[in-house]
C-alpha cells in the first residue's frame, strides 16, 4: 500500500508487475503467520525524529487506510509502528455490565437470584423516564438511545452507538454514576439500625455488554474503580428507643415492588406458541413483554441485546387463570403499519396514558426495536400507584402469541413482572419475606 501511494497508482489502474509479484509472495507467506499484534497506542520516549506516514485509498467496492509512525533515536535506530484507526466498538449500555444483583439483609437474600439484571434495568429506565431525564442526568450512566431500526449498526447510522463510541475511543477512561435497580432501593423508608446490608454484583461477558463491527476483534472492559454511594441518617436517640419499644410487639415492615424477569425460548420454525405457567402462585400487578434474538441474549458482539423486534406478531393475548387480557386479543400488522393498539399499551400499562407524560418512544420507533407490550393487571389500573395496594391474588399466567410467518431464528421472550410484597424485620433483626427468593 505504501508503494502504491508513493507511485501515485490510482485505484482503477493496472498494478506494476513487480508490485503484483511482491503482493502474491506476501499472500503466499500469510499461512505461516501465527499471530499479528498491533499496538493500540505508542510511547516514544527516545525519539529525536518522528515521521507520520499515511496511506488511504477508496474504491466503489471498499475502503482501506493505514497510518504508521517512523521514529529515529539519537543512535540512528529506526522503529516503525502502526497506528490503528478508531475502532467500531462501544458499550451497548453500561447497565449491561452487571448481569446479576444480589442484595442481602443480615445474610438473608432479598433479591431474585437470576442473571437478567440488565433487562430489568433497561426496561425500568426506558419506560419510567421522560426524554428530559434521558437527555440530562441519565447521560451520567451513558444512556444514549439507539436509533430505531439501526440498533445493530456500527457504521454511523445508530446515533446512540456513535455517541458512546466517541466517549470511549482510544481506550479513554470514563466515569459513570447511576442507580442500582434493586427492590429495596426503590422504597423510601430508612433501614433500621442493626441490619447489615451487603450487595453483590456479578459481571456480564464482553460479548453481551459490547457491540463491535466484527467478531474477529477482541476487546475488554476494565473496571478501574467502583464505589457504592450510600446515604446515612443520624436518628434521634428518643426515636430509636421508640422503635425498639414498638418492635417488642410487631415487626418493621418495608412494602416493596418486587420485580422479576423470566426468559422463555421460542424455537425457529414455529408460527405460534403458548407459554404456560410463566408465573404460578402470586399474580403480578404488571407485566411487560418483549422479544429479542436468542444469540443476542446469550451474548453476540455484533447484535444489540435490547433490540426488541416485532418479528411479525399478528396476535397476542395474556391470560390470568384463563381470563384473557385484553378482552380482545391484540392483532397488529407491522407490515401494514397497523399497530396503534399494541403501541398504546406502553402508556396504558405504565399508568401515563391520561397524563402529560411520556417515555420518548414514538409510534414510528415502536416497531423497529422498541416493541414492548405492557399490561396493568390490577382491578383499578393502579399498578403505577404507591398510595395503596390491591388484594394479592394467586393463579397462573399464560401467554399466547402468533406470527405472520414461521420464525426463521430462535428468539427469547422476555417477561418483566412486578409484585407487591413486604420485607419484615423483627426485634432480633431477623429478616423475613413473603415471597420465595
Amino acid at each position: 500500500m505504501q508503494d502504491l501511494w508513493k507511485l501515485g497508482i490510482g485505484w482503477d489502474e493496472q498494478l506494476p508487475t513487480d508490485v503484483t509479484k511482491r503482493w502474491l509472495n506476501y499472500v503466499d507467506d500469510l499461512p505461516r503467520l501465527t499471530a499479528i499484534k498491533i499496538d493500540r497506542h505508542m510511547l516514544l520516549p527516545e525519539q529525536t525524529e518522528c515521521e507520520l506516514v499515511a496511506f488511504c485509498d477508496a474504491s466503489s467496492r471498499g475502503y482501506a487506510s493505514c497510518v504508521y509512525v517512523i521514529s529515529r533515536n539519537d543512535r540512528g535506530q529506526t522503529k516503525v509502528r502502526l497506528v490503528t484507526a478508531k475502532s467500531k466498538v462501544a458499550p451497548v449500555k453500561p447497565l449491561t455490565i452487571p448481569s446479576q444483583l444480589d442484595v442481602y439483609l443480615n445474610q438473608k437474600l432479598v433479591s431474585p437470584p437470576n442473571n437478567t439484571y440488565a433487562y430489568r434495568a433497561y426496561m425500568e429506565t426506558l419506560l419510567n423516564y421522560a426524554p428530559a431525564a434521558k437527555q440530562s442526568h441519565l447521560t451520567c450512566s451513558l444512556w444514549y438511545e439507539d436509533t430505531a431500526g439501526k440498533m445493530d449498526s456500527t457504521d454511523g447510522k445508530n446515533i446512540g452507538f456513535v455517541k458512546r463510541q466517541e466517549l470511549i475511543s482510544e481506550s479513554k477512561e470514563i466515569e459513570m454514576i447511576g442507580h442500582l435497580h434493586g427492590d429495596i432501593f426503590n422504597q423510601d423508608k430508612f433501614l433500621i439500625n442493626g441490619v447489615e446490608m451487603s450487595v453483590k454484583l456479578v459481571r456480564s461477558r464482553e460479548s453481551f455488554n459490547l457491540i463491535v463491527g466484527s467478531n474477529d476483534v477482541k476487546f475488554k472492559v476494565c473496571i478501574t474503580d467502583a464505589t457504592l454511594i450510600v446515604r446515612r441518617a443520624r436518628i434521634n436517640p428518643s426515636v430509636l428507643l421508640a422503635h425498639q419499644k414498638v418492635l417488642a410487639s410487631t415487626t418493621a415492615k418495608y412494602p416493596i415492588t418486587r420485580a422479576e424477569v423470566k426468559v422463555l425460548t421460542i424455537p425457529s420454525g414455529v408460527q405460534g406458541k403458548t407459554l404456560d405457567n410463566i408465573f404460578l402462585g402470586q399474580v403480578p400487578k404488571r407485566c411487560i413483554i418483549g422479544f429479542v434474538n436468542n444469540s443476542a441474549f446469550n451474548g453476540s458482539l455484533t447484535k444489540n441485546p435490547f433490540n426488541f423486534e416485532n418479528y411479525g406478531i399478528n396476535s397476542f393475548s395474556l391470560y390470568i387463570d384463563g381470563q384473557q387480557i385484553p378482552s380482545k386479543a391484540l392483532q397488529p400488522s407491522f407490515n401494514n403499519s397497523i399497530f396503534t393498539s399494541a403501541y398504546h399499551t406502553l402508556f396504558s400499562g405504565t399508568g401515563i396514558h391520561f397524563l402529560n407524560e411520556g417515555n420518548g418512544i414514538s409510534c414510528e420507533q415502536y416497531g423497529k426495536g422498541y416493541c414492548l407490550l405492557a399490561f396493568d393487571l390490577t382491578p383499578d389500573l393502579s399498578a403505577n400507584s404507591s398510595t395503596h395496594w390491591n388484594l394479592i391474588k394467586h393463579g397462573s399466567v399464560r401467554i399466547e402469541v402468533r406470527f405472520e410467518s414461521s420464525l426463521i431464528q430462535t428468539i427469547n421472550c422476555i417477561v418483566y413482572a412486578e409484585f407487591d410484597n413486604i420485607i419484615e424485620i423483627d426485634k432480633n433483626r431477623n429478616v423475613t419475606v413473603d415471597y420465595s427468593s
